[in-house]
């Protein structure tokens, strides 16, 4: 690999490092929901309403089943970045065999999960019977590739644990042309409807995932992939699961509490008023895949500096990453809302759809940047080492609220408004709650590595 693809974490200024790692993995993001918002963009304008409705009604479970495994890649990323940070070159190559090879048996395992329960859980959600056919059809044809959204994710994420964020980005623009040329082509063309562009997802995976492999196979650092070496290493999977597991869980918890609000938007019983919740909630995404970015970042450039026992750097880290996060969420999120009526209308001509997205807008992108603030704490509490009281506090602050408000607060006022404020509300409080855990665990590990040069940090930042 190119040493100028790398980032050297734990030495220099931080703020631009931050930046150049953070653009390439935002537009990664957001270049992904493009491609993703292709399949509900040409079904809604092609195939109808009612199809857009059926994309959009797998999205929250789809979600649900898929993070809770993708959590696990994280865990390998940010083990390959400690090991990074130590210099410790063997567990690197290590840790990088254990991974890819566990995301080989969990894409094959989410092939069987998505083939079996797709129509029992989406049933559980309430999905009207119009749009459950369609529904079920898409579902189970997306899972289909999930061996290469495993391989691609993990794969990326053992380059961007090394500050190579530049060829994911490059990798998944080649998956995601193929998936519009695709979705076009199966929809207007061959009439297949959700099965075409569910057809388009599946092949833009397997480009994203070849090329990613690849890469991997002819790099020139310890992440070298070597097909012949692919095994599980004991003491490498367990670290990867300690962090995997709770990310996992932690993004499981945030889908559960999703599902549940996505059944309420169903619970009214009207596919229009679906649709427009799903418009909305994919516009939504490009401000919160924006955000993740410097989560990402948080992630990554504490887990080296930990690793390399660099102290005096972490405070700065968590600083500046605050300070980006706030200002993409609130930039974005108000772009978002001012723009709402004419982005809205790029997914459906629909004027009610329109109406119906735009409450859900308003209520959300403008308080977005508190989900950015929540995420970016719990990315340098998980880059210090622990993983379980950042899953535990979303828990109780994120899923467990919005349960509480939609069987108190929806229940006595049954309005879309209503439902939705049950997001901004539920991150500010676990913002709160991840706050005061950082601060906590931060003075342990201090403590524990006893290192003199906790106030000798590199790049002054605004402080958390």
């Amino acid at each position: 690999m190119k040493k100028d693809l790398t980032i050297d974490m734990c030495s220099g200024p931080l703020a631009g490092k931050l930046l150049v790692f953070a653009i390439p993995l935002m537009l990664s993001g957001i270049l992904q929901l493009l491609f993703n918002a292709a399949d509900i963009i040409v079904v809604g304008q092609f195939a109808g309403d009612q199809a857009m409705a059926a994309v959009g009604s797998t999205s929250s479970l789809n979600n649900l089943i898929v993070n809770l495994f993708l959590g696990v890649s994280a865990g390998g990323s940010v083990v390959v970045a400690q090991y990074f940070g130590m210099r410790a070159w063997k567990d690197v190559h290590e840790t990088v065999h254990t991974a890819i090879f566990m995301a080989t048996v969990l894409g094959v395992a989410m092939v069987f999960i998505g083939l079996l329960l797709a129509r029992p859980m989406l049933a559980l959600m309430g999905t009207t019977s119009d749009v459950i056919g369609q529904a079920v059809l898409y579902m189970r044809i997306v899972f289909l590739g999930m061996p290469a959204l495993m391989l691609y994710d993990f794969g990326a994420g053992i380059l961007r644990a090394i500050g190579d964020t530049r060829r994911p980005l490059i990798y998944l623009f080649c998956g995601g042309v193929v998936n519009v040329f695709f979705n076009l082509f199966f929809v207007i063309v061959c009439h297949l409807g959700v099965a075409g562009v569910a057809i388009g997802t599946v092949m833009s995976q397997v480009i994203s995932a070849v090329l990613t492999i690849r890469c991997l196979m002819r790099s020139g650092t310890a992440c070298r992939l070597e097909l012949r070496e692919l095994r599980i290493e004991r003491q490498k999977l367990f670290r990867i699961l300690r962090v995997g597991l709770a990310v996992g869980l932690q993004s499981t918890v945030f889908n559960i509490s999703n599902v549940l609000v996505q059944s309420a938007v169903n619970s009214f019983d009207d596919s229009v008023l679906v649709a427009g919740n799903t418009a909305s909630s994919n516009i939504e995404g490009f401000v919160f895949t924006a955000m993740q970015a410097f989560y990402q970042a948080s992630l990554t450039f504490t887990s080296q500096n930990a690793g390399a026992h660099k102290a005096g750097r972490i405070l700065p880290i968590l600083g500046w990453n605050l300070l980006f996060v706030t200002v993409t969420g609130l930039a974005l999120g108000g772009a978002a809302t001012l723009l709402g009526t004419p982005l809205l209308h790029i997914y459906s001509p629909s004027e009610g759809v329109v109406s119906y997205g735009l409450i859900r807008l308003r209520i959300i992108c403008m308080t977005y940047f508190l989900d950015g603030v929540m995420d970016v704490v719990c990315g340098s509490i998980r880059g210090l080492g622990p993983s379980v009281t950042p899953t535990v506090t979303s828990f109780l602050g994120a899923c467990g609220l919005r349960i509480i408000w939609i069987y108190t607060v929806f229940a006595m006022d049954r309005s879309l408004s209503t439902l939705y404020l049950s997001y901004p509300i539920s991150w500010a409080v676990t913002a709160m709650a991840n706050i005061i855990c950082f601060a906590v665990f931060f003075h342990r590990w201090k403590k524990r590595v006893g290192l003199s040069q906790a106030k000798a940090g590199e790049g002054a930042a605004p402080q958390a």
